[in-house]
């Protein structure tokens, strides 16, 4: 036996043992996508994979690969080079396709609906009195790329955000559908919520939420869309924005028909929205009684610089088949003056 060919059985083990790795993780790559026990083999395998390739391959060719690369060179047969060339090409390439795939690990795989609550301050950051920041305000939502997304305080063709439509702005950036709920005229246009949506929506209504004569409270709305989700089933989904007032006499009027709306519907309805109401407020008391907030004890959400309170929420009506894997408050402090909220949800039909 020759001395190259020695020298390369000496660095064998470690090859053989990530060569099979390799092996086990093409084979069993797309098994995730038959089953939820599938899924989990894969991730025994990938582990496995991982180990051999960090704590063996890569080790060894790193402290060897000029000797081990000459040696190679120094076999006579041209097939052997190239096998063992192609050998280490593939874990390589391998290496790249697991690294790519790893990206996305925090994606939960089935039925699963990405959900975001964000009152958007019309686009004004609160640290630049007077100025649209439409690219800072959609940014932060395509990062975090929801499947449904309630938005407040939303403009469309006002004069003090430049008399652009910004429910249609936002929507044709994110390649979104959406529908706009008009609250009040305001300076020379329209100011509302707005719902964006992944899938196709029909049947949207507007609902006007009362505002108690003399409390100078604004009007309030309600916006639903039936959404059209991939498994070909249907859903109820809502944004509003209750009443600002220290008083919370509107809001909780406003609370009490959500929840009668919520239950007069018969899909699974979930509903997203600046409440204006912390936690152990009477409203959300109310709301409680009818849905399953996303959150207990929630992180705060208001104001953007040191938040101190919740009071953008999300939810679904009690007995919805829903499960939370996820509640969190994403810190972007730039866009707007509250911090927006997303939830994932599992749909269990």
């Amino acid at each position: 036996m020759t001395g190259a060919a020695i020298t390369v059985l000496a660095f064998a083990e470690p090859f053989i043992a990530a060569g099979a790795a390799v092996a086990f993780w093409f084979f069993f790559a797309t098994e995730k996508e038959l089953s939820p026990r599938g899924y989990e083999r894969n991730e025994i395998i990938g582990a496995y994979y991982h180990h051999a390739i960090k704590n063996l391959f890569l080790p060894v060719a790193k402290r060897h690969y000029e000797s081990l690369f000459f040696s190679v060179l120094a076999i006579k047969s041209i097939k052997m080079r190239i096998l063992i060339f192609a050998y280490v090409l593939l874990i390589l390439t391998a290496c790249g396709v697991s690294k790519n795939q790893n990206r996305g690990k925090n994606r939960v795989p089935g039925r699963v609906l990405k959900i975001m609550s964000y009152n958007i301050h019309i686009g004004n950051p609160p640290s630049k009195p007077g100025i649209i920041d439409m690219k800072a305000l959609i940014n932060a939502i395509k990062i975090e790329n929801p499947d449904l997304v309630a938005l407040q305080e939303v403009d469309v063709n006002t004069m003090r955000s430049g008399k652009i439509n910004q429910a249609e702005n936002i929507a044709k950036s994110l390649r979104m559908n959406f529908y706009f709920a008009k609250a009040i005229d305001h300076d020379g246009g329209d100011y509302g919520v707005c719902i964006l949506s992944k899938y196709p929506i029909s049947d949207v209504k507007t609902y006007h939420l009362t505002t108690i004569k003399d409390t100078g409270g604004e009007p309030r709305v309600l916006a639903t869309a039936k959404i059209h989700l991939k498994n070909g089933k249907f859903i109820r989904f809502g944004a509003t924005h209750l009443d600002h007032l220290n008083n919370s006499v509107n809001r909780e009027v406003q609370m009490e028909e959500i929840n009668r709306i919520a239950l007069n519907e018969t899909l699974p309805f979930i509903i997203a929205g600046d409440l204006n109401a912390v936690e152990e407020s009477s409203a959300i008391q109310k709301m409680d009684k009818v849905f399953t907030r996303t959150c207990q004890k929630c992180d705060p959400t208001f104001p953007v610089v040191k938040p101190n309170r919740t009071i953008d929420f999300i939810a679904y009506r009690i007995g919805n088949p829903f499960s939370i894997l996820e509640h969190k408050v994403i810190q972007e402090h730039y866009a707007s003056d509250h911090l927006p909220v997303i939830a994932m949800l599992r749909y269990n039909w």
